[in-house]
This record gives structure tokens, sequence and C-alpha cells, in this order.
């Protein structure tokens, strides 16, 4: 908190805010003060502006430039790293993107998160700064409806809030019809009509004129009861878990109904993510991490915590914010269950697998340590599921270096060896395909295209017998990176990819949807001989500064995640660091790519490939002049391309 002076002083300051990083020259400062300026006017500011200096940056040595409030030729600027208004516009922006994208309950929480930083209307003293007050009062009303959309999503009662909104503001027609589906989703359909005829009332009476056609539509659809109002269709097992939470009271404390509430959710986690529903299924599951916290029982939060159960086969993070999110609360739970008696080591375990899942390709130690704990604790136990799960933390922290791919191969072994031992009854499909699917990555990094098709196959054949659902996204991807392996037309290949990226919009996994299709079809490019250049116009995502570099608009790139596109990064750094005749970058990506000699570059994703790294080793060792290990290399690629096809 900053101590300030007298109104004019915290005008100064306002008005440097609302203008800030730009310059405010002092005749504005002058003419938004006094209305007839005084001889000192001048002086004055300067004096406010000195004062300011002090209360903003009370540890600044005297005599030294202020690096906070700065002086410009004409006048000053504020040049502050944070806001609360800017924060907040910013939230309130975020909280709506994030609900046009179906992440409601993000969205709720930035939203919430925006408003709980109004403390009153902004800068309201000052008549000169109206035209801010009503943008950020326009911002904060936006928010309030934004997060009762979002809030009614989540099956949440959003009644009280609405009706105290709307009789604020009894001209804005997107209230109404919230408070009136909120009202109707509540059993109400009568306060929810009446709801709209008030509305219609106030309209007619205070502007002249007849509610717009989202008004007119919702009564039609209230009165016909329609269908679609409903959260979701109640014959779903989602539609029936989300039914159970609407019906019970939200703002219930008693620790019975939480506990009930708490069930719920996770029922309705679960539901979504056998149904691949998996946006929805992480919003919800953080839901219950946060209404686990409330209970205060660390037995019931860590069990919360580590109780999702989805396989997991790609290294990027869907939703970097909520799996920080997770690690924190299961690092917190284990603090708790290090406190309380009793054998609790299937929850150590799920807690583990939890931060080892969420921790994926962790370039520190702890993803590996996490999942290497959680494997022993679960041979301690003899839980093969809980084992199959530890396997697969340990999957997602093979990408230290290059050439993991066989390691990663007796990682789906293990994983089918496990499903395969179990009764009829629980023969443990989701591990079975999670096996196969490792299996088609590292068969196909090793262009053993013979053992991929089996393993594509088999995957298929076991999400069909079990609705297993967005298995056929991964195959699909495969059945493209095998045309072009094999060296199919490059039309065919190219609509194959086409065809497997169309199923990815909606999946819940942007961390794979995002630049995908573009990286595959600018390796397709490069490993036909093409300099790339057909694609720069593409949006790459998150490969964006390797491809940038690539094209010579962007500066190189030293490094790499370690992740299941690791070696094709790399390749692309090996193409850069050969045309900028850069050696020791050279040096660099040849050291990084020669453990993964008999590997595809990139076909280890099941997705996309550059080629055998032997051409790529190839081609640096002939760069650094090593004419003798380039012949070997190009030797080794030849015969990398002849398995891949099929030929001795």
């Amino acid at each position: 908190m900053v101590g300030l002076g007298g109104a004019k002083q915290r005008a100064v300051l306002a008005r440097l805010l609302i203008a800030a990083p730009r310059v405010v020259p002092v005749q504005w400062l002058i003419d938004d003060l006094w209305d007839d300026p005084p001889a000192g006017a001048l002086g004055s500011v300067q004096t406010f502006v000195g004062a300011l200096r002090k209360a903003l940056e009370p540890e600044r040595p005297r005599r030294t430039p202020s690096e906070l409030l700065v002086t410009q030729s004409s006048g000053y600027a504020l040049r502050p790293a944070e806001v609360d208004a800017w924060q907040f516009a910013d939230e309130v922006r975020e909280g709506e993107r994030r609900l046009a994208e179906g992440y409601h309950l993000q969205a709720f929480d930035l939203l919430e998160r925006a408003l709980g930083r109004w403390r009153g209307p902004a800068y309201a003293e000052f008549g000169w700064a109206q035209a801010e007050v009503q943008r950020l009062d326009e911002l904060r009303v936006l928010a309030v409806e934004r997060r009762a959309e979002a809030g009614l999503a989540l099956g949440r009662s959003v009644v009280p809030g609405l009706e105290e909104h709307v009789t604020r503001y009894p001209l804005r027609e997107e209230g109404w019809r919230l408070l009136a589906l909120a009202l109707y989703r509540a059993g109400r359909q009568a306060d929810a009509l009446a709801a709209l005829r008030k509305a219609r009332g106030i309209l007619a009476e205070q502007v002249g004129v007849d509610p717009g056609e989202s008004l007119r539509r919702l009564e039609e659809d209230i009165l016909a009861q329609a269908h679609h109002l409903s959260v979701e269709k109640p014959s779903s097992a989602g539609g029936l878990w989300r039914a159970a939470i609407t019906a019970q009271d939200p703002v219930a404390t008693s620790s019975i109904a939480r506990r009930e509430r708490l069930e719920a959710l996770l029922g309705l986690v679960r539901a979504l993510a056998l149904t691949g529903e998996l946006a929805q299924a992480r919003q919800y599951r953080a839901e219950a991490v946060r209404a686990a916290a409330e209970l205060a029982d660390p037995l019931v939060f860590a069990q919360v915590v580590g109780a999702f159960e989805v396989p997991a086969i790609w290294t990027t993070n869907d939703d970097e914010p909520l799996s920080a999110f997770l690690v924190e609360a299961a690092e917190r739970a284990l603090v708790g269950l290090s406190a309380l008696t009793g054998d609790h080591r299937h929850e150590q375990a799920r807690l583990l697998i939890t931060i080892a899942l969420e921790r994926r390709a962790d370039e520190g130690t702890r993803g590996i340590e996490a999942a290497a704990q959680a494997e022993a604790l679960a041979r301690e136990l003899d839980d093969p599921y809980l084992l199959a799960l530890a396997l697969n933390g340990r999957f997602l922290q093979t990408f230290s270096r290059a050439g993991l791919a066989p390691e990663r191969a007796a990682i789906g072994r293990q994983l089918l060896d496990i499903a395969a031992a179990q009764p009829a009854d629980r023969g443990l499909p989701a591990v079975a395909v999670l096996g196969h699917l490792i299996l088609v990555q590292a068969a196909a990094a090793r262009a053993d295209l013979a053992s991929a098709d089996r393993h594509a196959a088999a995957a298929d054949e076991l999400a069909e017998q079990h609705g297993i659902a967005l298995i056929g996204v991964f195959t699909a991807w495969y059945a493209a990176l095998r045309k072009a392996i094999v060296g199919a037309e490059i039309a065919e290949i190219r609509d194959a990819y086409q065809a497997a990226a169309a199923r990815l919009p909606g999946s819940g996994m942007p961390g794979v949807e995002n630049g995908l299709l573009p990286l595959a079809l600018l390796c397709l490019d490069l490993s036909r001989g093409g300099d790339g250049k057909s694609c720069a116009a593409e949006d790459f995502g998150p490969y964006q500064p390797w491809v940038d570099a690539l094209l010579g608009v962007g500066p190189a790139v030293a490094g790499s995640p370690h992740d299941l596109l690791f070696e094709a990064r790399i390749c692309l750094q090996a193409i850069v660091a050969i045309r900028d005749e850069d050696q020791a970058a050279m040096r660099r990506a040849y050291a990084q790519l020669l453990p993964a000699e008999d590997e595809l570059a990139g076909a280890g994703s099941g997705m996309v490939t550059l080629g055998p790294v032997a051409a790529y080793l190839g081609q640096l060792a002939a760069a650094m002049g090593e004419s003798g290990r380039a012949a070997a290399h190009f030797e080794r690629a030849d015969q990398i391309v002849q398995r891949a096809v099929g030929r001795p």
C-alpha cells in the first residue's frame, strides 16, 4: 500500500496510471488539476511528482534517477510492472477467451479473481477520467455476466448474484437472459418466465423497445421446455452426475453434504474422461481438489488429488497452469499424509504418480524421482493397476536424451504383460491400449513398421470393444506417418495428415493439436528435399522458434524440450547450424543426435518424421570435415530406409 497526499497528488498518480507507459505532458496535468491554473502551477506539479517518487520508491537512494516515474522532455511517464486495473482487464479478457473455448472452470476462476480486485469505481473522483471509469465499469459488468455463464455450465447456483446484477443494470438484456436460464435450471420455471416478463416491462417503460431476439427465443424455449436448455442430456453418464451435483445445495456447509458433492464431482470426472471429454474432466478435477481441500481431511484430500486415472501418451501438457496446481496439491497432500498414522503407501503412490504425470518430460529431477518412488511402492504393494499407472509416469520421464525408444518399448511391453496377467473381468483394457500405443511410437522410431502396424491394430480393436475414446486420433496420425515413412505420393500423405488433424479439434488435447499439422507438413517437405518455405505462413504454435530459425526469420535456437519431438527439433537445429557454418552448434547437435542414429527423427511421436537421424549425422560430419564418419552415417541411413520399406 502506497501512502499518498491530497486530492491533487492522487489525481496526478491517476492520470499517469491511465496513460502508462505513455508520457503525459506537464500542460495536460496542469489542465486536469485546475480550471484556472495559478502562477505556480508548474512548481506544484513538480512537487507532486517528487512526493510520488518518494512514496512509490521509498528505498531509492537520494539523487538517483527514478526508474518507476521517469521524466521525459515534455512531461512524465509511469512505468509500473503491474497495475490492478491492467491485471483486471487481462483476467477478464482471458476468462472470456477460456469460456469461448469451453474451459468453464478456468473461466470461472479467472473471472472470480478479476472481480476480487474490484474495490469500487476506479478513478471516480476525477471528472476528466470518465472515459476510463466507463471502460472499466463495462469490463466489470461483462465479467459478472461471463462468470455467471461459466457458473451455469458448471452446475453452480448463480441466481442471487444475477438478481443483484439486473437490479443495478436493468437495461442489460444479457443479465436477464442469464437470470431466467439460471432460474429454469434450478427448477423454477414460473420464476424464470416472471423474470422475462419483468425485463419486457422495464425495457418498454424506460426505453420504449421490445426485448431482443435472445430473450424472445429463451421465453419460447422455456414454455416448450426445450431439451437444449439442460446442461447435458440426462441419459448420459456425465449428465447423471451433473444432475446429482445440481440437485445438491452448493452452499451447504455440513461435512456429509460436502462429501456427497465431492463424490459426485469425482464421478463426473471419471465419466467425462471415459467419453473423451478431457477438457471438462480436467476442469471438474480441479474443482474436486478444491472441494477436498475445504474438508480439512488430509487422507480424503490425498485420495482426491490422486484419483485421476486417464493414461497419458503425449509429452506436452494440455493445460500448464492446471498441471502446476495439481503438482502443488499433490506435494501438499504428501506432507499431510506424512503426519498421519497407519499405512498410506497406496495414497502416497497415487500422489507420486500424479506428480510424474503432470510434470511430464520434466527436465529437472522431480518427475523421474516421483515416478521411481511410485513404481517401488506399487511393487511393494503388489498392485498391478497401481504399477501400470506408475509405469505410465515413468514413460513420461524417459526423454532425458535422444535414442531412448528401446527403454520406452520395454515399458510398453511391461504394460501389456500386466494387462494380460489379469483375470478376464479385470483385463485392464486401458492399460493394454496404453502399452500398444507406446509400442507403436517406439517401433515407428526404429522403422519397424510391421510391429507398429500390429500394435496400432490391437489398440484400435481394444478401443472399439471397450468404448475407449480418442484412441483413433493417435492411430490415424500413425497411419499418415506410415505413408510418409514408406514414401507414398505427397498428395496422399497430405490428405492423410489433413484427415488425422480433423480429428483433433474438440478432443480436449490442445497440447497435441497446437501446431502439429503444420509441423508434419514441414517435415514432409524437408524430407522430400524442400526448403520448408512453402509452409512459412502456417502457425506452428510451440514449434515456431525452430521453424523461424530454419526459414531465416528468427535467431538460431540452442536447445529443445526433452520430449517426443526432441530428435526432430535437434535435426532442424542441425540444418540451421550447417547453413550458418556454426561449428560449435554442429558439434552440439551431432553429440545430441548420435544416441538416436538407428532411429527415424520425430517418428517416436507416432505422428511426424524428418527421416533417418543418421542422414543428419552424415550431413553434420561432412560439414565438420569428417568425411569417413559421414560416409558411415549415410550408409546407415540407407539401411534404415530399406528396413522401413521392408527390403533386406
